[in-house]
């Protein structure tokens, strides 16, 4: 390395280290399997920190041809695109508002489908190439390829030609996130689509059966009733599983309010083309979950939104002993992202017991790569991770549901406040002034520490984001009575909060 200085300067810059700690033996330090976002996340920091890193993603298309490029389910078919064709229903129910404001237009407005899809995939295509030139400015190794392990720290990397290539890793990190998953049911991968295929979908899908109670489900039936598409939702049992129940069923009915139809408690059992087309006509038959009566519905569009399936059955993982969940596909791993194999870690929706969500994945990503090839010792908080599900009027939390607290906390050790509320856009728009809602629930013998924050309401996802990270500091219930509020604002009606459930007043807004 030359002399003493030199040596030195190697030392401060962290070349030193790098050069004792890289391990010749294998091709690569760090191998990611995925390139989502929390693959590379991990990868990138990875890589910032003098590792050689390869990244593994390929994407297998949907059963209807739909495929896209590098970045994961977020960017491509997730998050990006939703958050997109909300705003795009978002700016229809403004137009309605607008003439209670005092805009005058006398032309016919209309949607156009292809206008707003062909701008959402733009853009799409825009974050993939600078995920790509991410990759390249960090010198991380991107390869499209499959990745399957055959032997301890090796692993067969598998191109679209059919072509096997093979790489040495001392660690490993499995990020393949998940897929969404079919019915098992005539007709299900032939003639339904799922979000792999929404977002890109050439043609308006007209009347549309959404066939799920899931975020994804509520979200899109939502944007396409906001964009005036006739919607129907079926429900097998509850609403947003894993939520606050109280306010799914809120957010439910708030849909409702827009002319969402809810079929509650059936399933589809058939699915039968009637008519080609784009969009074609299709008959579902569904039966009851609690007897046999059936019920038959003709749409243009069947959108499966039932949940995900894990995709490690063919990543190789039992060649090497890595535990999987059986029925659920998913890793176990212990409080440092590491499964039942010492050198093989896991993040992101793949991952037993977490959130399975955008900004968890990118922050359990990046802490397990300082902690691997940094020499830190953050872990990631799944706890207070906030969230928001995009229907046209959002839901946001962070924090325990109303029943989860209940369970960890005991009821009688819980105060929980509550209030609906009115926004002031709202007022002059007379849009109903008992839809809002605001609640957190706080823990008696701890302070009051706010440990569940919940709303129903336009922007819920901008409010929560703040009060995340006050609920990180050990938010009170004291510290928010002592919060002056910004007025006039949604979030500050968190700030004067008095009503408590356990009082039993009424909280309906009477205007002032």
């Amino acid at each position: 390395m030359g002399g003493c200085d030199r040596t030195f300067q190697a030392h401060q810059s962290g070349l030193l280290q790098k050069l004792l700690e890289e391990d010749p033996a294998y091709d690569y330090d760090l191998i990611v399997i995925g390139g989502g976002s929390g693959g590379l996340s991990c990868a990138q920091e990875a890589a910032a920190l003098g590792r050689r890193v390869m990244v593994l993603d390929v994407v297998v298309p949907s059963p209807q041809g739909t495929s896209w490029g590098l970045g994961g389910t977020c960017v491509n078919v997730g998050c990006i695109p939703k958050k997109l064709m909300h705003q795009a229903a978002l700016l229809g129910q403004a137009l309605t508002d607008s003439r209670k404001f005092g805009w005058e237009y006398n032309q016919q407005v209309k949607h156009n489908w292809e206008t707003m899809t062909e701008a959402i995939q733009n853009h799409i295509g825009s974050l993939t190439r600078g995920c790509r030139r991410a990759l390249r400015e960090k010198a991380v190794a991107h390869v499209n390829s499959c990745g399957e392990f055959v032997e301890h720290h090796k692993i067969k990397a598998t191109n679209g030609k059919g072509q096997e290539t093979y790489y040495t890793a001392a660690k490993f990190v499995i990020a393949t996130g998940e897929r969404p998953r079919y019915l098992g049911i005539q007709g299900d991968k032939e003639y339904c689509i799922t979000s792999d295929d929404l977002f890109s979908l050439p043609y308006c899908p007209g009347a549309t059966l959404v066939v799920g109670a899931s975020p994804a489900a509520l979200e899109c039936a939502g944007f396409l009733a906001g964009l005036g598409l006739e919607v129907t939702v079926m429900v097998r049992s509850q609403l947003l599983r894993g939520f606050d129940q109280e306010m799914a069923e809120k957010v439910g009915s708030s849909m409702q309010q827009l002319g969402v139809r809810f079929l509650r408690k059936f399933v589809p059992v058939e699915v039968q083309q009637l008519e080609k087309g784009s969009p074609g006509k299709l008959k579902v038959v569904a039966q009851s979950t609690e007897g046999t009566e059936m019920i038959e519905g003709l749409y243009n569009t069947v959108l499966l939104a039932i949940g995900r399936d894990s995709c490690t059955k063919k990543i190789g993982l039992e060649k090497i002993g890595v535990k999987v969940n059986e029925k659920t596909g998913k890793v176990p791993v212990n409080d440092v992202e590491q499964s039942s194999v010492p050198y093989v870690y896991a993040v992101g929706d793949v991952v037993e017991g977490k959130p399975e969500l955008t900004p968890v994945a990118v922050q359990a990503g990046k802490l397990l790569a300082r902690r691997l090839f940094g020499g830190r010792l953050e872990k990631c908080d799944y706890i207070n991770a906030p969230t928001v599900v995009f229907t046209p009027l959002e839901y946001g939390c962070c924090g325990y549901a109303e029943e989860k607290a209940v369970e960890v906390y005991r009821k009688e050790n819980l105060e929980v406040y509550h209030t609906l509320f009115w926004p002031l856009e709202w007022t002059v728009a007379r849009r109903d002034s008992n839809t809002c809602y605001a609640k957190i629930i706080c823990s008696k013998f701890d302070n009051d520490r706010v440990i569940g924050f919940h709303v129903l309401g336009p922007k819920a996802g901008e409010i929560t984001q703040g009060f995340a990270a006050a609920m990180k500091c050990g938010l009170t219930k004291q510290l928010l009575d002592d919060t002056i509020g910004i007025h006039p604002t949604c979030a500050e009606v968190f700030t004067t909060l008095e009503i408590t459930k356990s009082s039993g007043l009424d909280i309906t807004q009477k205007g002032c």
